[in-house]
Protein backbone atom coordinates (compact mmCIF):
# COMPACT_ATOMS: atom_id res chain seq x y z
CA UNK A 1 0.00 0.00 0.00
CA UNK A 2 1.51 3.65 -0.99
CA UNK A 3 0.06 6.40 0.85
CA UNK A 4 1.61 9.08 -1.45
CA UNK A 5 1.73 10.93 1.76
CA UNK A 6 -1.04 12.59 1.40
CA UNK A 7 -1.64 15.03 4.41
CA UNK A 8 -2.85 12.91 7.80
CA UNK A 9 -3.74 14.76 11.21
CA UNK A 10 -4.64 13.14 14.63
CA UNK A 11 -7.31 14.17 17.58
CA UNK A 12 -7.03 13.99 20.94
CA UNK A 13 -8.89 15.34 23.66
CA UNK A 14 -7.50 17.02 26.26
CA UNK A 15 -5.83 14.65 29.79
CA UNK A 16 -8.24 15.93 32.90
CA UNK A 17 -5.20 14.55 35.20
CA UNK A 18 -1.06 14.82 35.33
CA UNK A 19 -1.26 10.94 34.22
CA UNK A 20 -3.11 11.46 31.53
CA UNK A 21 -1.29 14.02 30.51
CA UNK A 22 2.30 12.89 30.75
CA UNK A 23 -0.19 9.81 28.51
CA UNK A 24 -0.72 12.06 25.42
CA UNK A 25 2.63 13.77 25.39
CA UNK A 26 4.11 9.87 24.57
CA UNK A 27 1.47 9.12 22.71
CA UNK A 28 2.14 12.48 20.62
CA UNK A 29 5.83 11.99 20.15
CA UNK A 30 5.15 8.45 18.77
CA UNK A 31 2.29 9.91 16.97
CA UNK A 32 4.88 12.54 15.17
CA UNK A 33 6.99 9.85 13.81
CA UNK A 34 4.59 9.90 10.99
CA UNK A 35 4.53 14.11 10.24
CA UNK A 36 1.19 14.63 10.55
CA UNK A 37 -0.33 18.28 9.28
CA UNK A 38 -1.69 18.92 13.26
CA UNK A 39 -2.63 17.59 15.87
CA UNK A 40 -6.31 18.66 16.70
CA UNK A 41 -8.03 18.73 20.74
CA UNK A 42 -11.74 18.33 20.98
CA UNK A 43 -13.72 20.71 22.78
CA UNK A 44 -16.50 20.07 25.34
CA UNK A 45 -19.95 21.30 24.61
CA UNK A 46 -20.77 24.84 26.34
CA UNK A 47 -16.96 24.89 27.07
CA UNK A 48 -16.80 22.14 29.92
CA UNK A 49 -13.12 21.46 28.79
CA UNK A 50 -12.16 24.95 27.32
CA UNK A 51 -9.29 25.19 29.68
CA UNK A 52 -7.91 21.27 28.99
CA UNK A 53 -8.20 22.27 25.30
CA UNK A 54 -5.86 25.27 26.05
CA UNK A 55 -3.32 23.64 27.93
CA UNK A 56 -2.92 20.58 25.43
CA UNK A 57 -2.80 23.15 22.34
CA UNK A 58 -0.19 24.81 24.36
CA UNK A 59 1.73 21.75 25.20
CA UNK A 60 1.61 20.70 21.57
CA UNK A 61 2.68 24.15 19.99
CA UNK A 62 5.65 24.03 22.73
CA UNK A 63 6.28 20.88 21.77
CA UNK A 64 7.25 21.97 18.30
CA UNK A 65 3.90 20.83 16.20
CA UNK A 66 0.88 23.06 14.60
CA UNK A 67 -2.02 22.18 16.75
CA UNK A 68 -5.82 22.79 16.35
CA UNK A 69 -8.10 23.13 18.65
CA UNK A 70 -11.85 22.42 18.43
CA UNK A 71 -14.48 25.22 19.24
CA UNK A 72 -18.22 24.61 20.32
CA UNK A 73 -20.53 27.38 20.22
CA UNK A 74 -23.27 25.72 21.78
CA UNK A 75 -24.29 27.24 24.66
CA UNK A 76 -21.42 30.15 24.39
CA UNK A 77 -22.25 34.31 23.95
CA UNK A 78 -19.93 36.08 21.23
CA UNK A 79 -17.78 37.73 23.83
CA UNK A 80 -17.08 34.32 25.38
CA UNK A 81 -16.22 32.95 22.19
CA UNK A 82 -14.06 35.92 20.74
CA UNK A 83 -12.41 36.29 24.25
CA UNK A 84 -10.88 32.13 23.66
CA UNK A 85 -10.37 32.47 20.04
CA UNK A 86 -8.28 35.58 20.64
CA UNK A 87 -6.07 33.80 23.23
CA UNK A 88 -5.27 31.19 20.42
CA UNK A 89 -4.41 33.93 17.69
CA UNK A 90 -1.97 35.75 21.06
CA UNK A 91 -0.55 32.08 21.07
CA UNK A 92 0.07 31.67 17.19
CA UNK A 93 -2.16 28.84 16.62
CA UNK A 94 -3.90 29.73 12.81
CA UNK A 95 -6.23 26.47 12.72
CA UNK A 96 -9.56 26.17 14.53
CA UNK A 97 -11.88 23.45 14.06
CA UNK A 98 -15.47 25.36 14.17
CA UNK A 99 -18.58 23.21 15.28
CA UNK A 100 -21.54 23.75 16.66
CA UNK A 101 -21.20 21.10 19.50
CA UNK A 102 -23.50 18.96 21.72
CA UNK A 103 -26.71 19.99 23.66
CA UNK A 104 -25.94 19.39 26.82
CA UNK A 105 -28.76 17.59 28.98
CA UNK A 106 -30.85 20.16 31.38
CA UNK A 107 -29.31 23.00 29.11
CA UNK A 108 -32.09 25.38 28.67
CA UNK A 109 -30.90 28.67 26.65
CA UNK A 110 -28.32 27.57 23.38
CA UNK A 111 -26.44 30.77 23.41
CA UNK A 112 -26.20 33.05 20.62
CA UNK A 113 -25.20 30.93 18.60
CA UNK A 114 -27.46 28.18 17.02
CA UNK A 115 -25.74 26.31 13.86
CA UNK A 116 -21.77 26.07 13.27
CA UNK A 117 -22.74 28.15 9.91
CA UNK A 118 -22.84 30.74 12.55
CA UNK A 119 -19.78 29.99 14.68
CA UNK A 120 -17.89 30.37 11.27
CA UNK A 121 -19.25 33.54 9.94
CA UNK A 122 -18.45 35.44 13.09
CA UNK A 123 -14.78 33.63 13.14
CA UNK A 124 -14.49 35.80 9.69
CA UNK A 125 -15.89 38.96 10.55
CA UNK A 126 -13.94 38.92 13.82
CA UNK A 127 -10.77 37.39 13.02
CA UNK A 128 -10.15 37.61 8.98
CA UNK A 129 -8.34 35.48 7.10
CA UNK A 130 -6.01 34.58 10.42
CA UNK A 131 -7.23 31.01 10.86
CA UNK A 132 -8.09 27.91 8.94
CA UNK A 133 -11.22 26.87 9.73
CA UNK A 134 -12.01 23.27 9.46
CA UNK A 135 -15.55 22.37 10.00
CA UNK A 136 -17.56 19.05 10.82
CA UNK A 137 -19.39 16.58 7.88
CA UNK A 138 -21.12 13.78 8.15
CA UNK A 139 -21.66 10.86 5.54
CA UNK A 140 -24.20 9.17 6.91
CA UNK A 141 -25.88 11.96 8.35
CA UNK A 142 -26.01 14.08 11.69
CA UNK A 143 -27.96 11.57 13.95
CA UNK A 144 -30.07 15.21 15.11
CA UNK A 145 -30.32 16.53 11.07
CA UNK A 146 -34.21 16.82 10.17
CA UNK A 147 -33.66 15.50 6.89
CA UNK A 148 -30.68 14.60 4.56
CA UNK A 149 -31.53 17.04 2.60
CA UNK A 150 -31.39 19.30 5.95
CA UNK A 151 -28.10 18.28 6.31
CA UNK A 152 -26.75 18.72 2.90
CA UNK A 153 -27.98 22.02 3.11
CA UNK A 154 -26.66 22.70 6.27
CA UNK A 155 -22.97 21.59 4.96
CA UNK A 156 -23.04 23.78 2.27
CA UNK A 157 -24.02 26.60 4.52
CA UNK A 158 -21.06 25.96 6.54
CA UNK A 159 -18.89 26.38 3.79
CA UNK A 160 -20.18 29.15 2.29
CA UNK A 161 -19.76 30.63 5.55
CA UNK A 162 -16.51 30.81 5.12
CA UNK A 163 -15.15 27.23 6.32
CA UNK A 164 -11.46 26.13 4.57
CA UNK A 165 -12.18 22.34 5.26
CA UNK A 166 -14.01 19.61 6.85
CA UNK A 167 -13.25 16.55 8.57
CA UNK A 168 -15.82 13.97 8.91
CA UNK A 169 -17.29 11.98 11.41
CA UNK A 170 -15.83 8.47 11.33
CA UNK A 171 -17.58 5.86 9.29
CA UNK A 172 -17.58 2.22 8.08
CA UNK A 173 -19.00 2.47 4.45
CA UNK A 174 -16.21 4.09 1.73
CA UNK A 175 -19.17 4.36 -0.29
CA UNK A 176 -21.25 6.70 2.08
CA UNK A 177 -18.10 9.18 1.95
CA UNK A 178 -17.70 8.93 -2.08
CA UNK A 179 -21.35 10.03 -2.49
CA UNK A 180 -21.42 12.66 0.31
CA UNK A 181 -18.34 13.96 -1.88
CA UNK A 182 -19.99 13.47 -4.83
CA UNK A 183 -23.25 15.29 -3.62
CA UNK A 184 -21.88 18.42 -2.27
CA UNK A 185 -19.28 18.80 -5.40
CA UNK A 186 -22.64 18.51 -7.59
CA UNK A 187 -23.76 21.71 -5.38
CA UNK A 188 -20.84 23.80 -6.23
CA UNK A 189 -18.79 22.94 -2.94
CA UNK A 190 -15.03 22.38 -3.56
CA UNK A 191 -13.07 22.53 0.03
CA UNK A 192 -11.03 19.27 1.10
CA UNK A 193 -13.28 17.19 3.01
CA UNK A 194 -11.10 14.86 5.06
CA UNK A 195 -12.46 11.18 6.11
CA UNK A 196 -12.12 10.37 9.86
CA UNK A 197 -10.60 7.41 10.82
CA UNK A 198 -11.87 5.49 14.05
CA UNK A 199 -9.39 2.55 14.98
CA UNK A 200 -11.69 -0.78 15.86
CA UNK A 201 -10.00 -1.48 19.32
CA UNK A 202 -13.41 -2.77 21.82
CA UNK A 203 -16.41 -3.58 20.39
CA UNK A 204 -18.72 -2.50 22.99
CA UNK A 205 -17.15 1.28 23.03
CA UNK A 206 -17.14 1.49 19.63
CA UNK A 207 -20.77 0.51 19.51
CA UNK A 208 -21.16 3.38 22.41
CA UNK A 209 -19.65 5.57 20.50
CA UNK A 210 -21.21 4.65 17.21
CA UNK A 211 -24.94 4.75 19.04
CA UNK A 212 -23.98 8.41 20.48
CA UNK A 213 -22.59 10.32 17.23
CA UNK A 214 -24.97 8.54 14.22
CA UNK A 215 -22.00 6.46 12.54
CA UNK A 216 -23.17 3.30 11.09
CA UNK A 217 -21.33 -0.14 11.90
CA UNK A 218 -23.06 -2.63 9.26
CA UNK A 219 -24.49 -5.65 10.04
CA UNK A 220 -21.81 -7.59 8.25
CA UNK A 221 -19.16 -5.93 10.44
CA UNK A 222 -21.43 -6.22 13.90
CA UNK A 223 -22.02 -9.64 13.56
CA UNK A 224 -18.23 -10.62 12.37
CA UNK A 225 -16.89 -8.29 15.66
CA UNK A 226 -19.60 -9.72 17.97
CA UNK A 227 -18.73 -13.83 16.80
CA UNK A 228 -14.76 -12.44 18.31
CA UNK A 229 -17.11 -12.15 22.15
CA UNK A 230 -14.04 -11.41 24.50
CA UNK A 231 -11.60 -12.32 22.26
CA UNK A 232 -9.98 -9.16 22.38
CA UNK A 233 -6.80 -9.96 20.32
CA UNK A 234 -8.65 -11.09 17.21
CA UNK A 235 -10.54 -8.17 17.39
CA UNK A 236 -7.78 -6.10 17.49
CA UNK A 237 -6.48 -7.73 14.54
CA UNK A 238 -9.45 -7.98 12.52
CA UNK A 239 -9.88 -4.11 13.04
CA UNK A 240 -6.36 -3.45 11.95
CA UNK A 241 -6.75 -5.68 8.75
CA UNK A 242 -10.42 -3.55 8.14
CA UNK A 243 -9.25 0.05 8.79
CA UNK A 244 -6.08 -0.11 7.09
CA UNK A 245 -8.09 -1.67 3.70
CA UNK A 246 -11.11 1.54 4.66
CA UNK A 247 -8.19 4.26 4.70
CA UNK A 248 -6.53 2.39 1.75
CA UNK A 249 -9.56 2.68 -0.47
CA UNK A 250 -10.32 6.37 0.39
CA UNK A 251 -6.84 7.55 -0.11
CA UNK A 252 -6.64 5.17 -3.69
CA UNK A 253 -10.31 6.95 -4.48
CA UNK A 254 -8.95 10.60 -4.47
CA UNK A 255 -9.25 11.66 -0.69
CA UNK A 256 -7.34 14.30 0.32
CA UNK A 257 -5.84 12.59 3.39
CA UNK A 258 -7.01 11.06 6.60
CA UNK A 259 -7.92 12.53 10.11
CA UNK A 260 -7.17 9.76 12.55
CA UNK A 261 -9.68 9.72 16.24
CA UNK A 262 -7.03 8.65 18.36
CA UNK A 263 -8.55 8.30 21.91
CA UNK A 264 -5.21 9.33 22.78
CA UNK A 265 -3.73 6.25 22.79
CA UNK A 266 -1.13 5.66 19.44
CA UNK A 267 -0.83 2.05 19.00
CA UNK A 268 -3.45 0.68 16.66
CA UNK A 269 -2.89 4.18 14.83
CA UNK A 270 0.87 3.82 14.66
CA UNK A 271 -0.02 0.57 13.33
CA UNK A 272 -2.40 1.58 10.18
CA UNK A 273 -0.56 4.52 9.09
CA UNK A 274 2.65 2.30 9.21
CA UNK A 275 1.11 -0.07 6.90
CA UNK A 276 -0.05 2.84 5.08
CA UNK A 277 3.54 3.58 4.00
CA UNK A 278 3.56 6.50 6.10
Amino acid sequence: MQSSLRPISFEFFPPKTDEGASKLATTRQQLAQFKPEFFSVTFGAGGTTQEGTLRAVLSIREAGFAAAPHLSCIGSTKENIREIVQQYKDHGIRHIVALRGDIPSGMVGLGEFRYANELVSFLRAEFGDWFHIEVAAYPEFHPQSESAEADMRNFVNKVRAGADSAITQYFFNADAYFRFVDEVQARGVNIPIVPGIMPIQNYSQLQRFSDMCGAEIPRWLRLRLQAYGDDMASIRSFGLDFVTELSDRLLSGGAPGLHFYTLNSAGAVSTVCQRLGY
